[in-house]
């Protein structure tokens, strides 16, 4: 019996030398290294907005942390370090990059996996221009969605280096050297290879200033308007004959009603110097005799008061005849001083009546002596 006594304690003390010489908490079964972290997996989600930026999310088994390579970027921007079940963001230009994946299990093994990453730029939708133009200048804006920013082409010089146009802005005026049609091009950008272009036309006057011949493209024989019920058009000369056979005229339209005094006004980009010439001439169609062309001068530019000049009646229907207007008259009232500029001339007819539907046509006003 007592034989039997000393075998079981040197079991026992055997056993608790053995379990006191693992270390708590650690097995010594190494066949899960290397093997939990052997399910990593990515999760690319790029951005479809051009700003480049993708987020990364890396799956896998037993892993504790995750390094992720981005593929671009310099330093601390370009690794970042990922906990189980997070992600990073990360901003590419347009490209083809490798993102490497490091994972790190619970025993501290890494295992490294690489997947290819493409990031493509769309182009830019609902591009917008806008071109504001005053004389010989033009300063354009715009807008699109998924611009980066724009490039700007003016269309008046041979090789033209397109000009910069941030999101937001607006160009430098842009001088053009003469009057003309031109198409501004304005190119969108993505930030990458994509691009959208947008042509708009437009038109460059030269200052406006009599003589008015109504034949110059580059003249906006249209500035200014009407009042008072009046219509007012650039048309074809139909009666090309006489006196006048020149290509284009205007349509003065005293429609039916029209306010007695209503006419047309014109602003003028340079004004009329009385220095130069003192009569004001004019080539007029009318079917009746009798009634009246006036011209009132306004908005001088050295004192002159404003002024309405009206002509004699029309002395001759149905074909064209000269109407002359002269500044000195002494029955003007107010006088028009020697040597008075105005930027504005307004035109009317058949005052002090109310339009009755009257049509005449109009053409070659000038300064002249």
């Amino acid at each position: 019996m007592k034989n039997i006594k000393l075998i079981f304690g040197f079991v026992f003390l055997l056993a608790v030398t053995i379990s006191c010489s693992i270390p708590d908490g650690i097995s010594s079964d190494t066949t899960l290294s290397g093997v939990a972290s052997s399910n990593v997996a990515k999760i690319f989600d790029i951005s479809t907005d051009n700003s480049g930026n993708v987020k990364i999310t890396p799956t896998g088994n037993g892993v504790t942390s995750f390094t992720v390579n981005y593929g671009h970027g310099t330093g601390s921007s370009a690794s970042a370090v990922v906990a189980p079940g997070g992600s990073t963001m990360h901003s590419y230009p347009e490209g083809t990059y490798t993102v490497s994946i490091v994972s790190t299990d619970i025993g501290g093994v890494q295992t490294t996996a690489t997947y290819p990453l493409t990031v493509t730029y769309v182009a830019p939708t609902n591009l917008a221009v806008n071109a504001t133009v005053s004389v010989y200048t033009v300063s354009v804006s715009a807008t699109a969605q998924y611009a980066k920013s724009f490039l700007v082409y003016f269309g008046d010089v041979v090789g033209e280096v397109g000009t910069p146009l941030a999101i937001g802005a607006t160009t430098p005026a842009h001088t053009y050297a003469t009057g003309g049609a031109y198409t501004v091009k304005v190119v969108a950008l993505s930030g990458g290879i994509a691009t959208t272009t947008s042509n708009t036309p437009i038109i460059i006057f030269d200052p406006l200033a009599l003589p008015f011949t109504f034949e110059l493209a580059s003249q906006n024989y249209m500035a200014g308007g009407t009042f008072g019920g009046v219509n007012f058009s650039v048309v074809a000369n139909p009666f090309s004959a006489g006196l006048n056979t020149s290509a284009n005229v205007a349509k003065f339209e005293k429609t039916a009603g029209a306010q007695e005094w209503g006419g047309i006004w014109k602003p003028l980009d340079t004004a009329i110097d009385l220095s130069t010439g003192t009569k004001i001439k004019m080539l007029v169609y009318a079917t009746e005799v009798g009634k009246k062309v006036g011209i009132e001068l306004q908005g001088s530019t050295n004192g002159a008061p404003n002024t309405a000049i009206f002509s004699a009646p029309i002395a001759v229907a149905n074909q064209w005849t000269e109407v002359v207007f002269d500044t000195t008259d002494l029955a003007i009232s107010p006088a028009i001083p020697l040597g008075a500029k105005f930027k504005q001339m307004n035109v009317n007819y058949n005052r002090p009546n109310a339009g009755t539907g009257e049509i005449i046509y109009i053409d070659n006003i000038r300064v002249t002596n």
